[in-house]
Order: structure tokens, then C-alpha cells, then sequence
């Protein structure tokens, strides 16, 4: 009953931010969070740094779906110093790789790829266990059950990419096709679930000149879809089936990304089938390969209230803290907008 309880509160939390998300978001006042005052220029003003809502919502998706695949694997009692490494190791692998990756298939400068940072990590995230897991036996501390760990990651991953999708309706990237475009079928079936973008300073508006317009909502339908994949996979875990939680998430989240590009506006790069959806086709056969051929560990019963107690835990408490900082610091800053700041003294005529 205590893990309905956890999924439940959970979903009904999720359930909240989407529909604030999904209805102020697209809007204008949504996209800057703060300007930060650099220097003069010639007219007297200030040249600001802009910081994103966009960034303040990634760091925050990501650093959730971190958190619960750690309340996951300390419900089964793995060893917290050894999760903590991998998750370090993967993210220190990940982040590169999704501007790297971007820039090499959009050949574009001011972007990041999800889907390839999701690529890069399951790749290597049986190397990052393998490599922890020696580590731990030369040090005589517990190892890592492989398939456990993977299952959690592949949950953190979709649970992260559902909440973070939110940040790409605030600066309005991934956008969806315009409605008038689309079979008359889809036109009905979103006609009142449509997304609208307002604000010269939105990508959708600046690179796709689709302001004003009805968009198919396919970033609010990945928020909807993953984070539903994400707390189903969470049942399974929390019941055992570590890799039916890593299959259902894994084949749930590529199969998905395959399908929405094609119903996307934004480049997505050359060629009918993009990179990105051959990316995702090749992680299902992988991810399908590692759970039918990595033994299953005989590990204790999951329990979510020790799962639950990693949050009185001062050190998975700072490195999620630290994890924040992080990525708010490589993707809260836009390199793809500026602002012009003044300041002036509040007198009494003013007032």
C-alpha cells in the first residue's frame, strides 16, 4: 500500500505542474527568469546576461528524476557511494554529448539534444557499473546489481525528459506542426489541446515564424506519456520486475520519440529518418539485449520507506544540490538571446 501511496501523491503532484505548465508556459513573460547587468554599452544601458526559465526547469527535471532513481535503488538496500559514482560517471559522459551531438547532426550552436544525451548514457552506462562495481570489489564494499541499476536509470531518465519537456514549451523549442497543416483528424482531435506560442524571443517564433499559430502540443503529450511510462515502471520496480521497469520504460520512451518527429516543425536534421529517431531505434534491440542476457541479482524485497530515507541523508541531499547548480549553470544561461538593462533612481514624482 506505502508504494500505491508514493506513485499515487506522485502522479497527482506531476498532474498539478502540467496543467499550470501546459496553460502559462507558452506565453511570453515565461521565458526569462532573470537578466544579470555584464556591461555598459554606447547608449548607456546595460548588456544583460539572460537567465531562463528553460534552465530553472531543466535543472529541476533532471535533478527529480535523479532523485527518484535514487529513492529506487536505496529501496533495495544497493550501496549509495557506488549509485552516486555511476550517476556521476554517466552524467560526466551525457552532458558533452548532447550539445556535441546537436551541433554535429542541426549544426547549430545555440542547442542541445535530449535524445542524444540519452543515447551516449545507455551506451555507456554498463561501463560506468562495471567500472564502479571493480572499484567496489578492490575496496571490499558492496557491488552493484547491474540490471537494478539500469532499470533505474532508464526510469530517471524518462521521469527527467517528461517533467523537462515543460522547459521546452517555456522557450518554445521541439515544437509540434501547425494544426492547418495536418489530416483533418488531428486537427479535431487537438482543436481545444492546442499549444499557441507568444513572444519574438521563443524559438518556435524566430526560427520557425510560427507565432499566433496552433500547434500540435507534442512536448505537453511527452510530459503526459513519459511520466505516466515513468510511475507505471516504478510500480514494477518497487514490486521486483526490474527488467520489465527497464523494458516497458525503455520501449515506452524510443518507440515515442521515433513517432513524434514526425509530427515535429523544428529541424531535427537531413533526411527522412533523422539521426535522433535511428538513435532510438538502435537503444531498443541494445536495451533488449543487456535485460535478457544480464543475470538478475537476487536482491532484497524493495522497500519504498528505506527508499524514502535518502532524503534525511546529507550527502545525496548536497550532490543533488550540486547537480542543479550544474546543469542550471550550462543550460540556464542563453547564449541564444541578450537584454538591454537601465536603472534608475524611484522619486517621488516617479511614484
Amino acid at each position: 500500500m506505502t508504494e500505491q501511496l508514493f506513485t499515487g501523491v506522485s502522479g497527482l503532484i506531476f498532474l498539478a505542474i502540467f496543467v499550470w505548465g501546459f496553460r502559462v508556459l507558452p506565453q511570453e513573460r515565461w521565458q526569462m527568469l532573470a537578466a544579470i547587468p555584464l556591461r555598459k554599452d554606447e547608449q548607456g544601458n546595460w548588456r544583460g546576461l539572460n537567465l531562463t526559465v528553460y534552465g530553472f526547469l531543466l535543472a529541476s527535471a533532471t535533478t527529480i528524476g535523479v532523485l527518484f532513481g535514487l529513492i529506487l535503488l536505496a529501496s533495495t538496500s544497493s550501496y549509495l557511494p557506488g549509485v552516486l559514482a555511476v550517476f556521476v560517471l554517466i552524467f560526466a559522459v551525457s552532458l558533452p554529448a548532447s550539445k556535441v551531438l546537436a551541433r554535429v547532426v542541426e549544426k547549430k550552436l545555440h542547442t542541445f539534444t535530449v535524445g542524444g544525451a540519452f543515447f551516449s548514457g545507455l551506451l555507456f552506462a554498463p561501463l560506468a557499473i562495471l567500472v564502479v562495481n571493480i572499484a567496489l570489489r578492490a575496496i571490499r564494499a558492496p557491488q552493484l546489481d547491474v540490471l537494478g541499476v539500469l532499470a533505474a536509470l532508464s526510469i530517471s531518465y524518462v521521469l527527467g525528459e517528461g517533467l523537462g519537456r515543460l522547459a521546452c514549451i517555456s522557450f518554445g523549442c521541439c515544437y509540434g506542426r501547425p494544426l492547418k497543416q495536418c489530416h483533418w483528424l488531428i486537427q479535431k482531435l487537438f482543436h481545444n489541446f492546442s499549444c499557441v506560442f507568444f513572444g519574438a524571443t521563443k524559438k518556435v517564433v524566430y526560427d520557425g515564424g510560427l507565432e499566433g499559430e496552433k500547434l500540435i502540443p507534442i512536448q505537453a503529450l511527452t510530459c503526459i506519456l513519459y511520466t505516466t511510462t515513468a510511475l507505471f515502471s516504478m510500480h514494477l520496480f518497487l514490486r521486483g520486475h526490474y527488467g520489465s521497469a527497464l523494458l516497458v520504460s525503455l520501449f515506452v520512451s524510443q518507440l515515442w520519440r521515433f513517432f513524434s518527429e514526425t509530427l515535429r516543425a523544428d529541424f531535427r536534421g537531413l533526411g527522412r529518418i533523422s539521426v535522433y529517431q535511428k538513435m532510438s531505434l538502435i537503444a531498443l534491440p541494445y536495451g533488449a539485449i543487456i535485460t535478457f542476457f544480464i543475470p538478475a541479482a537476487v536482491l532484497p524485497p524493495p522497500s519504498i520507506t528505506q527508499g524514502l530515507s535518502i532524503l534525511i541523508q546529507p550527502v545525496p541531499m548536497i550532490s543533488l544540490q550540486l547537480l542543479w547548480l550544474t546543469i542550471f549553470w550550462i543550460f540556464g544561461r542563453s547564449t541564444a538571446t541578450s537584454s538591454s538593462v537601465s536603472f534608475h533612481v524611484v522619486t517621488t514624482e516617479s511614484t
